[in-house]
This record gives C-alpha cells, structure tokens and sequence, in this order.
C-alpha cells in the first residue's frame, strides 16, 4: 500500500506563510477533497508535495511510503509515482504533444518502451478522453482550449500509471460535457489502479463523479473541518464562511 504523509508542514512563498503546521495522510484506493475559499492554500498544497521549488518549507515533512521527500526535486517525485494534474497546465510551442508523451513514457519505462503498445494505447485513450488527433500534432497545450488542457492532463495520469495523484481544480475551465468525461475517466483510473487521490476543488458539480471517502475544509492555511460526501452538501448549502464559523464555536 502506497501512502503521502504531510506532518505538520509550515510553508511559504514570496517571504507570506501559506501553509500553516498542516497534517494529513492518504493511503492506496482514498480519495481526499481539498474544498475552501480562495487563498487558503490548496493549490499550494498540491505544488509542494509536487516539490515546486518557488515554495520555501519552513517546518515539516512531506513523506511518500515513510520516506522523507523534501529535498526531492521535481522529475524525481514523478519517478517515485507522484503526478500533478494542474489547474492551468503550460503550453510549450514547438514540442508536440505526442513527442511530449513519449519521452515521458520512454524516461520512465527506459529499455522496456515499445512504440507500438504506446501508439495503441494513446490511440484509445484519446478516444476515451474525446480528444481530437490532431492534438497529438500540436503543441503541447498550444492553443487549447481549457477543457482540452484539463484532458491532456488526464491522458498523461493514464500513460505515467501514477501511484499518487494530484488534481488541482482539475474541473475549471470545462464544460459540462467535458466535466462528465473528465470525471468519469478519474474514477475509471481509480478502479483500475486504486490509486491515492488529493482532489483540489471549489464545487460539488464535480463530486458527482469523482467520489471522495474523505472531505477537508480548508481555512488560513490548514485543514479545520473534516468529514465524508455530505460535507460537500453542506458546504454548498450553507457556504464556506458559516462552516468555519461553526467549528470555531463547537
């Protein structure tokens, strides 16, 4: 079983504490959702464990299987099995999107790569995914739109076969057919490989179809209520402000 410990983590960027001694756990086949205000941290959150060097530790571990991870850098997380599917993914013109994917896939499965399970399987994923071919011409996200930047970073979770999976406001930007597809083929990965899942989200629309056993509501930097779906609901009815507020006084 695979697990992401973060122990009691104080983090800063541009010299502002973000992160304030933040604890949690995820272990292989939970998904946690990461709900909140605006500027509380939960992107910060998903950058760090992901080893974003803009962002300073100040105290605290990040842990991947009782391993310290902190001084990692980035390329060597993702060896590890760590994979962030960002909020707003970069577009590097130039590199196409299919030399892009099988570079990734080549560096990770070095001598093992065989062109022609990888071309098959990014053919069927990008069905899956209702992307057009053409995307695997272009640049990577040069151009895209923001739901087909979201899918593409869906088809990447697919082809790396991450043990950890961060998704950072991965709904933003997407329509409501894009939504449905993005969603289901989250929880179609999670049944496959039972992943660990971190979900930074705003809304319930997507809880629809990415189911979590846990929820957490953010708040000045650190988890301040827990709890399972329904929370979600609660939030939705009642707003952020008022939950806080009313654990505050229990």
């Amino acid at each position: 079983m695979n697990s992401l410990k973060i122990d009691n983590l104080t983090v800063e960027v541009e010299g502002k504490v973000i992160l304030k001694d933040f604890n949690l756990e995820i272990k292989s086949g939970e998904i946690h959702a990461i709900m909140g205000p605006n500027g509380t941290g939960k992107s910060t959150l998903t950058k760090v464990i992901m080893g974003d060097p803009n962002y300073k530790i100040i105290k605290g571990s990040v842990y991947y299987n009782g391993e310290k991870i902190n001084k990692m850098k980035v390329d060597e997380r993702a060896r590890l099995g760590i994979f962030l599917g960002m909020q707003m993914p970069m577009a590097i013109e130039g590199v196409t999107n299919a030399d892009f994917l099988r570079s990734a896939i080549r560096a990770k499965e070095g001598d093992k790569f065989k062109l022609l399970p990888f071309v098959k399987r990014v053919d069927e994923l990008t069905k899956k995914l209702h992307m057009g071919s053409d995307m695997l011409n272009r640049g990577v996200n040069d151009g895209f739109s923001g739901g087909e930047r979201k899918k593409n970073e869906i088809l990447q979770m697919y082809l790396l076969k991450p043990t950890i999976v961060l998704l950072d406001e991965i709904d933003s930007g997407l329509d409501v057919d894009s939504l449905k597809i993005v969603g289901e083929s989250v929880m179609d990965y999670y049944k496959e490989e039972k992943p660990a899942i971190l979900l930074v989200t705003h809304y319930q629309r997507l809880l629809d179809y990415i189911k979590p056993d846990f929820i957490h509501v953010m708040n000045d930097g650190k988890i301040v209520k827990s709890g399972d779906k329904t929370l979600a609901l609660e939030i939705e009815k009642k707003g952020y402000d008022r939950i806080v507020k009313e654990d505050n006084h229990e």
